[in-house]
């Protein structure tokens, strides 16, 4: 098997502790420890960059740009180059505002060159130019009218805010013999900042880019938004700049990326709803380990069959409070029932409404107490030393609820399905497309709808048993660790038989392998490329 030269690109995750795709990329990484791996990660913030996971010996380096820290290099433009940061900043901007995707990739890469050659774009960006440039284009013919509406503060904020989205232009990642442009392969684990590293490779030096995402960059930031619309210091011009930054992003990406992996239908609808073309689009679900549950899945025990489970982040996307108002309803016409709410994590504030509203629900009996059988609702941590696992949490009923109103791909309900339990859920995101007709699927926001199904199951443990069990197949089919590698290993040699884009006519293993096996035994003369078979040299 070729040793091919992976650069892996995140954002705020892995290699670190904390963060997203963290888990995904560490299976994929020590799943092909027949190939080397770069890691180049953009960082968050300074605690994040204090706890890294551990890494195999074939992960050859790490890489970290900090997104939190100042990126000032001290360096200023002459006249000329002053000039010349105007002219790309207003394609940009431009592309920006007016929604144009020309100016804008034409800026992007202009700004790109520019920091390439000299630095100096962090004080370029804050400057009083690139906001007055902003102004201009917020004004010009072709831009919203909530854009137009942009003040000096709201200038302001999205300049800064723009400063630190484009960092990656002015990193040394990319010419450095070591570095990301010698790759054979840029993967991103994720689309937006995460991919910019990808683009700049594959422009400046030829290197095919991979885009995975398992939850659409644009997507989160819009839901993100809706979110902030709620602040006090809401600034819809800000909003409305950082969306279209994002979606120009986003559709740059997909037309540049050689291939892309979303992680279900869901998320590869909106990237084809962005210009990704079918014929670079393969769906490659996310990679469960299976053995982590085989234990409850394999049982003869089938958990309890009066309990409903709920395990996850308890959050306002999650709506706990329909799924509480739903569990009243079943509990009058089951009034054994029991539900354990098991939370990976908390939004302090969120699990307190929910609490409160449990003790409202059930005025008889102590919402918060910890010992099942004394009360309806119990609320439960998941993951700690004393707490029980997740292979437990599930184990512990028969019947596993989802009650979101917001979803990507839904992990916990994959993992319910590996431990072979009959499924509720709401209609979100890829929940049906994961489901397959091994669950319940019901309208979300709605506690009838959330009650009959739960019922129906809990009336009929044969079906509740045959769901699981047909649940379990389809996960063990689609949802694995081993699916999820071997997909990305065929991916990366069909890239690679496809050949790159690099200057000269260079084509992937031109070296040999041994040329990247680290040691003293290593020539130098080793990491020379052979020679052209046609010239005197090779006779």
């Amino acid at each position: 098997m070729p040793l091919v030269r992976i650069g892996l690109v995140t954002e705020g995750g892995y290699p670190y502790a904390t963060g997203e795709a963290r888990l995904w990329c560490d299976r994929l990484v020590r799943g092909l420890p027949q190939h080397e791996f770069e890691l180049y990660a953009l960082s968050r913030t300074a605690e994040q960059e204090r706890a890294r996971v551990p890494l195999p010996e074939h992960v050859t380096s790490v890489r970290t740009a900090p997104l939190w820290a100042p990126a000032d290099d001290g360096r200023s433009y002459s006249r000329r180059e002053r000039r010349r940061f105007g002219e790309c900043f207003r394609e940009l901007v431009q592309g920006i505002c007016a929604g144009a995707p020309d100016p804008f990739a034409s800026g992007l890469y202009g700004l790109a060159e520019l920091a390439r050659e000299r630095g100096g774009l962090y004080a370029a960006l804050r400057s009083e130019s690139a906001v007055r440039a902003l102004e201009s284009a917020c004004r010009a013919p072709g831009a919203s009218g909530t854009v137009r509406a942009a003040q000096v503060t709201d200038l302001l904020e999205f300049v800064d805010e723009l400063e630190r989205l484009l960092r990656p232009l002015s990193l040394d990642w990319y010419e450095d013999p070591g570095g990301l442009g010698a790759a054979d392969i840029c993967h991103a684990a994720a689309g937006g900042v995460a991919a910019l590293p990808g683009l700049l490779a594959k422009r400046f030096c030829g290197v095919p880019l991979l885009v995975t995402e398992y939850g659409v960059q644009l997507r989160a930031h819009y839901l993100a938004q809706l979110d902030a619309r709620r602040e006090p210091a809401d600034r819809p011009a800000v909003r409305a700049l950082l969306a279209a930054f994002h979606l120009r992003l986003a559709v740059e990406i997909y037309a540049r990326a050689d291939f892309l992996t979303p992680g279900n239908a869901h998320a590869r609808r909106w990237q084809e709803k962005c210009g990704a073309t079918r014929e670079r689009l393969r769906t490659v679900y996310p990679g469960m380990e299976a053995d982590r549950f085989a234990s409850v899945g394999e049982a003869a025990d089938c958990g309890d069959p009066d309990t409903l489970v709920w395990v996850g982040r308890v959050e306002p996307t999650k709506d706990l409070i329909a799924l509480l108002h739903a569990f009243a309803e079943v509990r009058r016409a089951a009034p054994g029932t029991r539900l354990r709410i098991f939370a990976t994590a908390a939004a302090p504030g969120y699990l307190a409404d929910c609490r409160s509203l449990a003790a409202q629900l059930f005025p008889d009996e102590a919402a918060d107490a910890v010992t099942v059988g004394e009360n309806p609702v119990t609320f439960e941590e998941i993951g700690g030393p004393d707490a029980p696992s997740p292979a437990e949490a599930y184990g512990a009923g028969r019947v596993v609820v989802l009650s979101s109103v917001i979803e990507g791909f839904p992990v916990t309900l994959a993992e319910a399905m590996l431990c072979g339990r009959a499924t509720v859920s709401t209609d979100v995101g890829a929940v049906f497309e994961v489901i397959g007709g091994t669950g319940l699927v019901v309208p979300p926001r709605n506690p009838r709808a959330l009650a009959d199904a739960c019922l129906s199951l809990l009336r009929d443990p044969e079906r509740a048993q045959r769901l699981g069990a047909a649940a379990r197949a389809r996960a063990l089919e689609l949802f694995t660790v081993e699916q999820n590698v071997a997909a990305f290993q065929e991916i990366y040699l069909r890239l690679l038989a496809k050949g790159s884009a690099r200057p000269a006519g260079e084509v992937p293993f031109a070296r040999p392998p041994e040329a990247r096996v680290p040691g003293h035994w290593t020539s130098p003369t080793w990491a020379e490329p052979l020679p052209d078979p046609s010239s005197e040299a090779a006779v």
